[in-house]
């Protein structure tokens, strides 16, 4: 791996405020983006990688303004790097990144990649020309951002309905593989977020993919399948994913159950009907793939023996948002999606107001506000800016 000289990273939360950007199902583009960019940020800083919001709010943004944000982050440099966050639509499917005239295809393609690894379709890593003028970007936010090196990159389409569940609960993955390209290209040493259950290995020299799977008591082909290799050969500085649910997150709490797969399930259906997250569902079954069989037996953490239909008896609680919460925190830290937070609240908007309740599905418990999320209450204030898919993160 080339380290390479990285002053800081500029991301931008793609539209906002009265420009939704695409949408399709009851979902705005830029409430993915928002989401997307807040916590890039976050792991960004604290892999000690300086970073810059354009937005951190649900905010009407002009096109001069956010420009003026993006290229007086880090004083013009040549060495810095632009992300800008958005969601496709027009029918396809998967991941595209975008990169400017003026730089190598290098990091924009070991982010597609790396959100390849995460289960996502790898559309292609591309340029796109000004119509009227071939010699120029075709999008101003890549364009007007030189010398910076300026990406925009399509997590997926909000009118696929695959991508759409993708989006709803993987979003974050695809953030966190774009974190890790970053880091690889800037030199920095990763570490996955705190509370991961998965486990990565930095290759040395010397390394093969023999040595790491006997290191990590998993198959080769299991290496493989879980970093979408199509070929053995190693580069040495490349990140690999170690499949198999290595961290300490107990999500057995309460006993399992066995789910049989039936015609037309999904992974993201079964977890709605159990109230678990899908990641949950992955790790519990070591799934690889989100590809399921008729037939299948899986393990459904955290849902007791003796409880044969859960949507029926499934408890609630309430919580009011306090300063520095966020919706994507909130569901992980109750172990709900998202979508089943807005299901539970009967919400059309994403829009939130100061001092709204929200329900949490799944949860009961007595009143209890200081984080624990073992059959306790919370409370959740809404402050300026908040949004329900991600709440405003100082």
């Amino acid at each position: 791996m080339n380290e390479r000289r990285v002053t800081g990273v500029v991301v931008d939360a793609g539209h906002g405020g009265s420009d939704p950007g695409a949408v399709s199902g009851g979902l705005q583009e830029k409430n993915f983006t928002l989401d997307a960019s807040l916590y890039m940020y976050e792991r960004l800083q604290e892999l000690g990688i300086p970073a810059v919001l354009t937005r951190d709010f649900d905010e009407n943004l002009s096109r001069e303004e956010r420009l003026r944000r993006a290229n007086e982050a880090f004083g013009g440099s040549r060495d810095a790097i632009l992300i800008s966050n958005h969601i496709n639509a027009g029918g396809g499917e998967g991941a595209e990144v975008i990169y400017a005239l003026r730089n190598s295809s290098t990091l924009a393609q070991n982010i597609l990649e790396e959100i390849g690894s995460e289960g996502q379709i790898m559309r292609k890593y591309y340029q796109r020309r000004l119509p009227e003028d071939p010699s120029k970007d075709y999008y101003y936010i890549i364009r007007e951002t030189s010398p910076m090196q300026s990406l925009l990159v399509e997590y997926g389409f909000i009118d696929n309905a695959n991508d759409r569940v993708k989006l709803q609960n993987d979003l974050l993955n695809y953030v966190e593989a774009v974190v890790r390209a970053i880091a690889e290209y800037a030199g920095v040493p990763y570490t996955p977020p705190e509370g991961s259950g998965t486990n990565f290995y930095t290759v040395k020299k010397g390394d093969s993919l023999w040595s790491i799977a006997n290191r990590f008591g998993v198959t080769v082909q299991e290496l493989r399948d879980a970093n979408n290799l199509t070929t053995d050969l190693l580069s040495v500085g490349q990140v690999l994913r170690i499949p198999g649910n290595n961290g300490n997150n107990d999500n057995n709490i309460g006993g399992s159950t066995t789910y049989t797969v039936q015609k037309g399930d999904s992974l993201w259906s079964i977890a709605s009907r159990y109230g678990i997250s899908v990641n949950d569902l992955r790790r519990a079954n070591n799934l690889t793939s989100d590809v399921l069989s008729i037939g299948q037996v899986l393990i459904i953490p955290g849902a007791g023996n003796d409880n044969e239909d859960n949507n029926q008896t499934q408890p609630s609680t309430t919580y009011t948002v306090v300063k520095g919460d966020s919706l994507w925190k909130i569901a992980n830290q109750f172990g709900v999606t998202v979508q089943q937070i807005r299901d539970a609240n009967n919400l059309v908007t994403d829009t939130l107001s100061v001092g709204q309740v929200l329900t949490i599905p799944g949860v009961s418990g007595e009143n209890n506000n200081q984080g624990d999320n073992n059959g306790a209450v919370f409370y959740y204030t809404v402050e300026k800016g908040d949004t329900i898919f991600m709440g405003n993160n100082e």
